[in-house]
């Protein structure tokens, strides 16, 4: 299959600009919006992104055009997609999905203006010279996943604190897996718990990785953070349902789906912030001079309904600390 065709098939199909209307609308900026995941996956994500935006002054269709590139998981779409972007010229690229995205948009280009939502530390990955003066032409908005992880892992046992062996879903194509699992072993070494480490990095993967957890005898598993996950969303949740296995995830998304817990940023709030910078972008500003953004609202969400459903009492404490609870 040729370039032109590869990105016709996979990212016209998902939402991307036609290219007549692009020209006819070549007096407004365009944006180039790069992602690992899914369109219906991140809708309240590109919503809040757009919300930051108008905020700005900025409306798509009207003062700006966005053009999509979705990689659904699999990542070696990327670079290509990047490329492309790149080839027609874009204003800004914003990149989500996880740091595969922005490597591939940095790769791309040195010179159009990037603004990316970073799942590690941007300054170990190579992103930028720091936070406060990133220099070079990136940006954005960054939670340290694997930080996290570690926290989800203490949280998922005060949630069931009789599990004595839990799962960990990693996707291997993602760049920090390696980094994540040896920081999860080291953390379920201080909470004196067992892991069994499943990966998939595709969808009849995840069937084995379940499999496997329950030929371990797995008592609870922690989904981790990862595009090709958040695009699997309602899978994940219909499996660990199915297998009757207490899950914690990222996302408050998954909750919402039926998951049973999930502790990590408010994704959209971030979205929106980026959306916001990327307007001062539009309006001359530089991405070197633009601080790197941090979180510094973050919730536990339950989902009581399925705690029932899985015959499983939450201990009062973690409810009194929840931020949210769906009864």
């Amino acid at each position: 299959m040729r370039r032109r065709e590869f990105i016709t098939l996979f990212a016209g199909a998902a939402g991307a600009w036609p290219r007549d209307a692009l020209a006819q609308q070549s007096a407004i900026p365009v944006i180039g919006f790069l992602s690992s995941a899914s369109p219906k996956a991140y809708a309240g994500r590109v919503a809040a992104f757009r919300k930051g935006l108008n905020e700005s002054g900025y409306i798509d269709g009207r003062d700006v055009a966005i053009e999509f590139r979705w990689a659904q998981g699999q990542y070696d779409r990327l670079p290509v997609f990047a490329a492309d972007l790149v080839q027609q010229k874009v204003a800004v690229i914003v990149s989500s999905g996880g740091d595969v995205a922005a490597l591939s948009a940095k790769a791309a280009t040195s010179s159009i203006p990037i603004v990316t939502v970073s799942g590690t530390d941007p300054v170990k990955a190579g992103l930028i010279a720091s936070f406060n003066r990133p220099g070079g032409n990136i940006t954005g908005a960054s939670f340290v996943a694997t930080e996290l992880e570690t926290k989800r892992l203490e949280l998922l046992r005060d949630l069931v604190p009789a599990a004595a062996l839990i799962g960990i879903l990693i996707n291997p194509a993602n760049p920090a897996a390696e980094s994540r699992s040896k920081d999860l072993q080291i953390a379920a070494r201080t909470l004196e718990r067992e892991i069994h480490i499943v990966s998939a990095s595709s969808e009849s993967e995840l069937e084995t990785a379940f499999a496997s957890l329950i030929q371990q005898r797995a008592d609870a598993l922690l989904v981790s953070t990862d595009s090709f996950f958040t695009s699997q969303r309602d899978r994940l949740v219909a499996l660990a349902a199915r297998h009757a296995l207490p899950t914690i995830y990222s996302w408050r998304e998954f909750v919402d789906a039926g998951g049973l817990a999930s502790y990590g940023p408010i994704i959209n709030e971030v979205y929106r912030q980026v959306g916001i910078y990327t307007a001062r972008i539009l309006k001359g500003e530089k991405p070197a001079d633009l601080p790197f953004l941090r979180p510094t609202k973050f919730e536990l969400v339950i989902n009581l309904k399925t705690a029932t459903a899985l015959g499983l009492t939450i201990p009062q404490l973690i409810l009194g600390r929840a931020d949210e609870v769906i009864e």
